[in-house]
């Protein structure tokens, strides 16, 4: 039995392997499923304590879902897979692909960031944050500005509601870990990468909590960090939305990565 839940479909080369993010689910990809599963193998994943997917203690660390969709990959001899992940899920896209790398064509990275600075312990205050105004207060608070004006307010209103349901005792750490992993392991994540990356980018969160969204030609920290660390990183942005691009504008999102496809050897 695979640790993780999945939906497989379509066939065809290279395979797409669908990560999503915090509090969220596979479901989060179904308009990439459904436009790209025509030619190619689509696996969409749910991480642990998430979607259909039980989780444990062990999946308030990103390294565990790494390790699980590695696994998965293995497990079903997926061959050199193009792995994408959402905000949180760009971490475990990452992860993963070390972890396999004879696994992973390339890697799509879709609307991430970078919640500590190398060395920083800054996840910790966020803990305490997280513990006095406990998880559903802290996390609707995060969730309710993920979304552009344009947005169905019924599709938001189910992601928030999705995210609330998560069990406090696993999602709330694990919350708080993208920081840590961010401080620990991100700048030495992206040096090792060594296939090609595209990084779809849509907003950036600031230092005082708030996330807005980009505008063309307008870059981040984060976004001049996957350049510095990452060889030919390709940086496409689509202003004016909110933290999911994939089914906000998914026609845009999809044609972006349609090239990057094609552009690949």
């Amino acid at each position: 039995m695979p640790t993780i839940h999945y939906t497989r479909k379509g066939s065809g080369n290279p395979p797409l392997v669908f990560v999503h993010g915090f509090g969220c689910a596979r479901s989060d990809w179904d308009d990439q499923v459904a436009h790209f599963s025509a030619g190619h193998t689509t696996v969409a994943v749910d991480l642990g304590g998430h979607g259909t997917t039980p989780g444990t203690s062990a999946h308030g660390r990103i390294e565990t879902h790494g390790a699980d969709v590695a696994a998965l990959m293995k497990e079903l001899d997926l061959g050199p897979s193009i792995i994408f992940g959402h905000s949180m899920g760009c971490r475990v896209a990452l992860e993963a692909a070390a972890r396999e790398p004879a696994r992973a064509k390339a890697i799509v990275l879709v609307d991430g960031s970078r919640l500590g600075e190398a060395g920083a312990r800054s996840w910790e205050g966020r803990a305490k944050t997280l513990a006095e105004l406990g998880y559903a207060k802290f996390v609707g608070g995060a969730f309710a500005q993920m979304f552009g004006p344009d947005c169905d307010k019924a599709k938001a209103q189910g992601v928030i509601q999705r995210a609330l349901e998560r069990d406090p005792a696993i999602a709330g750490p694990l919350f708080v870990d993208i920081g840590r992993y961010d401080s620990e392991n991100m700048d030495r994540m992206l040096a090792s990468v060594k296939v090609p990356l595209l990084a779809i980018q849509t907003t950036q969160t600031h230092s005082d909590g708030r996330r807005v969204p980009l505008k063309k030609g307008e870059t981040t920290p984060y976004l001049d960090l996957l350049r510095a660390k990452v060889k030919g990183a390709r940086i496409e942005i689509i202003p004016g939305i909110g933290h999911f691009p994939q089914f906000e504008r998914p026609a845009e999102t999809n044609a972006i990565i349609a090239d990057f496809i094609k552009g690949l050897k």
